[in-house]
């Protein structure tokens, strides 16, 4: 069900990784996403995964939450995957007519997979560990050298945090949207792919205007507030690198080092 996609949520289970500045967990998320689409052997995207897996303990989240966020892309995991399959080169394992099936095909399939799968739990994992209000401090603090050249970063950072913020409250005004319908009789999941686009109308139609109802009632609520943007504000709480940060940043550093050998020399 659409309710079950966790996309975007913050989930407080106490792990270390909630405990991280999160300057410095967005520092290592680009760096992974740098890592993983610079693997070009499994020996390197092995290192990546491993990684990824390792944030997941870490960070002390149920892994039906996670499976949640796969959940919500699955259709685009396996159709990547089963049009890799096709574009190997090599003698082929199975061919009919213009579709063949080769082991480098198979391979680009697996790797493609993996790669796509390493990168949404790293994004998972920051928004699980890492609340909206932390999240556009560290976006405001890295881009604040190009406040430099005129551009509004705090605007920026608000606008990227607060479009991450209603992911989960639309899919969740999605779910009830739909179930209303069902409600009414509306056959929304049988019939052939036309059928289905157009049982949508009826869901779509809804869904945009509660959007922009929504996206009104808060810029109200922050004009009510005198809410002027970044000029000349102050902070509650303060980002301070501690030990655990310097030392996760140095471990990032080592991993990047060793995917580098990897790529290099296997």
């Amino acid at each position: 069900m659409i309710r079950d996609v966790a996309l975007g949520q913050y989930y407080p289970s106490g792990g270390i990784l909630h405990r991280l500045d999160p300057r410095g967990k967005v520092l290592m998320l680009i760096a992974t996403i740098v890592l993983i689409f610079c693997s070009f052997n499994f020996y390197a995207l092995g290192l990546t995964a491993a990684f990824a897996l390792l944030v997941v303990i870490l960070s002390k989240v149920p892994l039906r939450i996670y499976l949640g966020s796969l959940k919500a892309i699955i259709f685009v995991i396996l159709l990547t995957s089963l049009l890799n399959v096709f574009y190997g080169t090599g003698e082929p394992l199975w061919q009919w007519w213009i579709f063949k099936i080769t082991a480098d095909g198979i391979r680009n399939s697996i790797f493609v997979t993996v790669r796509i799968i390493a990168l949404v739990l790293m994004s998972s994992a920051l928004t699980f560990t890492t609340t909206p209000t932390d999240l556009t401090d560290a976006l405001e603090r890295l881009m604040k050298p190009l406040s430099l050249v005129g551009i509004r970063v705090h605007e920026i950072a608000m606008m990227m945090t607060i479009a991450l913020r209603f992911v989960p409250t639309l899919l969740e005004e999605t779910d009830k949207i739909m179930s209303a319908q069902k409600a009414r009789g509306a056959d929304i999941e049988s019939g052939n792919l036309v059928a289905r686009i157009k049982a949508l109308i009826p869901i779509l139609v809804p869904l945009f205007v509660s959007a922009f109802r929504r996206a009104w009632d808060l810029a109200m609520a922050m004009e009510c507030r005198c809410y002027q943007g970044g000029g000349g504000r102050t902070r509650m709480k303060q980002l301070h690198m501690k030990a655990r940060d310097i030392f996760a940043l140095f471990f990032m550093l080592l991993l990047t080092a060793g995917v580098v050998l990897c790529d290099i020399f296997l």
